[in-house]
């Protein structure tokens, strides 16, 4: 989220010292005919037996059990620790209170970028609101005291043993199916109501959504090894038909759709946010325009909230604050719209990013590696972000699908200021594989283009800066989508030096906000060097080595164009907008300036392009519309993946190449 918005840290020590001895299992094993299985192995299939016991013990279809697991957690355990939304456990059982009272508030430590990001109107600091939170919680956020109270197991033990936290949830699921008077049948069809009722979601078309989710994981079936490395597996079942006249007897509320703008297959609801002038010029909190029709939209930006949902929503409905286009729910994937699509949100940091991006922001927390985003979340965000690329005709790769830390400043004064959300922990390839873009090779091994591409479980990165009582400590182990890239080709290496980050000449770092030497899942960068087991690749003007083993290879060939400095040109300015020539404004509106960064192309650089973009700027400084334009210059550009953000050169500039 922008601004001042806070993060929120919880102390765990507990649920480190689990996780950690998690990792200990390991993730396949194999055992050789008429052998007996290693403990280690027995270990690896104990919430498969979880899952079993569990469905025998209340008469729920095992089926149904594990597609709701999935839906929620995927079957991880985090450690025991809580979601954003206070669930634990493979079920997901929220326990909100007990979650927030463990949960301090500190600065986010990404910066204080102006959310607008346009120097004819500063933004300046924004309201921010303090909020009482209500005594009574939603039935949503307080299903784990429901389920110790079916169970008879200890609350503290349904946030801790999985094993317990899955019997927990089949007690739910076993009540809600009587509480819809129909019987503890083992066909999965007959379940299709409880299922819904498991959600939470209070309104029909949530509840509707999310069981019909299920249902598709049921019939497709999944297998995985979670983060605990448990082998967890649900095989196909096509008699998950889905049976929506189940809903119609559970007293939902019909969802206000409003004016939303969403593909059928979400449950979407419409919260405005005000567009409000409120004294001495200031308005809030978007801008009115006319996408498609006066300006182009390329890009889709993902944060997450740095706040409860509840929060993030007064929030947007703020005059004083700032505004996004959507917000996604983490218990159940709902997702509210603010404003309109056509209109231009306060989101990313940078002018010509959000005049031309669609930002969507999703309840979670950067530097809480363990308020996973759920799996309902990725689902419902994947829906809406293929249906916004369709409609206008945007790319689904990682420099059209943008996290805010790939937005670039667009000073070089501003980049220390940029915020680095979404994080590392969210899992790019995952949400790629849901739009039906998988991270994947697409050309011959020799290829100079490569796609980042880690197996987020597997790859725990040491991260420091989430605890706010230490922020030199650790981060605890947890899957990511990030690399780090060193100054040589050894893992004692230092990691490589930003001089947007750092002026003076400092090196990276490895706190969790700092990008200033890492790549993500789903980026491509062009190959300036092998050595042996490592690859040395372009990013933001130097080299930047990645060990990228034959059998264990993170970042796969690949195909693209491709720009590089003209031939003569020592170097070729870097920017982080891509603005007019000042003598295409007109008179009445001051030229933007174009700016160029600290970092340079230099001459034999390469670096991976998403295509052309015109020179443009939309200039809206006041309430009134009547005097708002956009700009049109003769400049072109060329956005470029040129570290972990991205960037712009002049089109004059750079020769463009295509590698197979």
């Amino acid at each position: 989220m922008r601004g001042i918005s806070p993060v929120r840290s919880r102390r765990r020590t507990a649920a480190v010292a689990l996780a950690s001895s998690a990792l200990l299992l390991p993730l396949l094993a194999t055992t050789p005919a008429g052998a007996a299985q290693s403990p280690a192995a027995q270990d690896a299939g104990r919430l498969q037996d979880a899952f079993t016991s569990a469905a025998a013990t209340y008469h729920v279809p095992s089926e149904v059990l594990l597609g709701v697991s999935y839906l929620q957690s995927r079957w991880d355990e985090h450690g025991g620790a809580p979601s954003v939304s206070g669930g634990y456990g493979p079920m997901h059982l929220t326990d909100a209170r007990t979650a927030l009272a463990a949960v301090v508030t500190h600065p986010h430590g990404e910066g204080a970028e102006d959310p607008r990001g346009d120097t004819s109107r500063p933004l300046g600091p924004t309201a921010h609101r303090t909020r009482t939170r209500a005594e009574k919680l939603p039935a949503r956020l307080e299903t784990l005291p429901k389920a110790a109270s079916l169970t008879g197991i200890p609350a503290d033990k349904l946030r801790g043993d999985a094993a317990a936290n899955v019997a927990g949830g089949a007690a739910l699921l076993a009540a809600a199916q009587r509480a819809q008077g129909r019987p503890l049948s083992q066909d999965p069809a007959d379940w299709f109501g409880a299922v819904a009722a498991f959600s939470g979601a209070e309104d029909s078309a949530g509840a509707a959504t999310y069981a019909e989710d299920v249902f598709a994981v049921i019939r497709d079936g999944q297998r995985r090894t979670t983060d605990a490395g448990q082998s967890v597996a649900l095989p196909a079942d096509a008699r998950a038909k889905a049976q929506p006249q189940q809903l119609r007897a559970m007293g939902l509320k019909k969802t206000d759709t409003g004016k939303t703008e969403c593909p059928p297959t979400v449950a979407c609801a419409w919260v405005p946010a005000p567009y409000e002038e409120y004294g001495d010029g200031d308005y809030g909190n978007h801008d009115l325009a006319d996408r498609p029709n006066d300006q182009s939209v390329d890009s889709i930006v993902i944060h997450d909230t740095e706040e409860t949902w509840d929060r993030t929503l007064d929030l947007v409905q703020d005059p004083t604050y700032l505004a996004w286009h959507y917000t996604i729910r983490s218990t159940d994937g709902l997702i509210a719209q603010h404003f309109p699509t056509k209109d231009v949100g306060w989101h990313a940091g940078n002018w010509y990013v959000n005049a031309k991006s669609i930002g969507i922001e999703h309840e979670g927390f950067l530097t809480d590696p363990d308020a996973w985003f759920s799996e309902s979340m990725y689902r419902s965000s994947a829906r809406l972000v293929k249906y916004l690329a369709k409609k206008y005709g945007i790319p689904l790769d990682r420099q059209h699908i943008l996290g805010h830390d790939n937005v670039p400043a667009t000073t070089t004064s501003g980049i220390p200021a940029m915020h680095t959300d979404p994080g590392p922990y969210w899992d790019w390839s995952h949400y790629f594989a849901l739009l039906g873009k998988p991270v994947r090779a697409t050309a011959l091994p020799w290829s100079d283009v490569v796609t980042i591409a880690p197996k987020y479980e597997a790859n725990k990165v040491a991260y420091t800066g989430c605890s706010a009582d230490d922020p030199a400590a650790a981060c605890p182990l947890h899957g990511s989508s990030e690399l780090w890239l060193r100054q040589s080709p050894s893992e004692g290496a230092p990691l490589l030096k930003d001089i947007g980050l750092y002026p003076n000449g400092e090196d990276a770092t490895p706190g969790v906000n700092d990008v200033g030497a890492r790549v993500s899942s789903g980026q491509q960068y062009v190959v300036a060097e092998r050595r042996g087991a490592w690859v040395a690749l372009w990013y933001n003007g130097q080299k930047g080595w990645l060990r990228n083993a034959l059998l264990q290879p993170v970042a796969v060939p690949s195909q693209g164009l491709v720009v590089t400095p003209k031939k003569g040109r020592a170097d070729v300015p870097v920017y982080g907008r891509a603005y007019p020539e000042a003598s295409a404004y007109p008179a009445d509106i001051t030229p933007q300036a174009l700016s160029p960064f600290s970092y340079k192309l230099l001459a034999g650089q390469r670096y991976v392009t998403g295509g052309k973009v015109h020179g443009e700027y939309f200039s809206s400084p006041t309430f009134d519309t009547t005097g708002h334009k956009v700009v049109r210059g003769e400049n072109e550009y060329y956005e470029i993946q040129f570290g972990h953000r991205v960037a712009y050169v002049n089109a004059d500039d750079v020769t463009v190449s295509r590698v197979r």
